[in-house]
């Protein structure tokens, strides 16, 4: 009588059981994500903090502690406290322009017509297009000389050749040359915002609306904008972390002038810290953008928060 040999069980490792619990596996896969930021983010933040507390330039790299110094300076220089306004418009103003411009943009490719779905591809391109040429682009088109909007208004019959003006050498102009430059790239943007939030809302209530004589602006401002603000408010805080501490289009379009008008925080770090070597007032200048921003943060999710049902 032959007899079969039972098969011998693989001892399983311990290794194995550990990664089969949901949480231990999850943190595996978070943990390369987390370890990016930190060194991405963390990093260079524990270095503007070591460095604003101190009196480190390049040509001074003994490190000194000075506490608080840098920032009172700062606060005390009539220059950044012009750069902190031009911040606060160049921010506010690009995200207003930007909102209405989505909000109508986002209305008009609701409605059926031909070649929607061609021209719903096309509007992203401002938003996915390297800054860097779309800021040649504009810039060609507000030079002095050869701007297709002067030239554009002269044949129009507008204004006269004398009268055109120097959009970038002018300050009030050149503010809003970058002002509209930055809502033209997060405008696509806020249209996909609008777009999620608009089609989120439940056909019966518009239905019943209209119904009871609700119009265009009652049924837009009444009832679906009240209820997709909290979406609204979501992507405004990202266009607002994003454009407080941008720096790309008035280093490339403006560099900061004329005469400071379009200098803003990022781009007046880079200077002070990198371009003129004074790496402890640079430092202390980008460091400031953090509480404004929390604060900022702060008090729109609060908002968001009370307008939960």
């Amino acid at each position: 009588m032959v007899s079969i040999a039972e098969p011998v069980a693989k001892p399983v490792s311990r290794l194995h059981f550990f990664l089969d619990r949901r949480e231990v596996l999850g943190a595996v896969f978070v943990a390369p994500a987390i370890l990016y930021v930190l060194l991405l983010v963390g990093v260079p933040f524990l270095l503007a903090l070591y460095y604003s507390v101190s009196a480190y330039t390049i040509y001074d790299p003994s490190w000194r502690f000075v506490g608080l110094t840098n920032f009172a300076q700062i606060l005390q220089n009539p220059v950044f406290l012009g750069t902190l306004g031009n911040t606060f418009l160049f921010t506010f103003g690009s995200q207003f322009l930007g909102l209405v411009l989505g909000k109508f943009g986002a209305f008009l490719l609701l409605r059926p017509f031909p070649g929607r779905r061609i021209v719903r591809a096309l509007i992203i391109l401002p938003w996915v297009v390297p800054i860097a040429l779309a800021t040649v682009a504009w810039q060609w088109m507000f030079d002095s000389l050869y701007s297709v909007i002067n030239w554009s208004l002269i044949a129009l019959g507008i204004i006269t050749r004398a009268e055109a003006p120097n959009w970038l050498g002018t300050p009030h102009l050149a503010m809003l040359c970058v002002i509209v430059v930055n809502a033209w790239r997060f405008f696509p943007f806020a249209i996909v915002i609008f777009l999620a939030g608009i089609t989120s809302v439940p056909q019966d209530i518009i239905d019943a609306a209209t119904v009871d004589g609700a119009g265009f602006w009652r049924r837009n401002y009444q009832i679906i904008l009240p209820m997709i603000l909290p979406i609204m408010t979501i992507g405004l805080i990202f266009g607002i972390v994003f454009t407080f501490t941008d720096l790309s289009i008035v280093l490339l379009l403006t560099n900061g002038g004329p005469v400071g008008a379009t200098s803003v925080l990022g781009y007046e770090g880079f200077q002070v810290g990198i371009v003129s070597g004074d790496v402890s007032h640079g430092a202390a200048i980008s460091l400031f953008m953090l509480p404004v921003l929390f604060l900022l943060v702060i008090g729109m999710l609060r908002f968001i928060r009370r307008r939960e049902i």
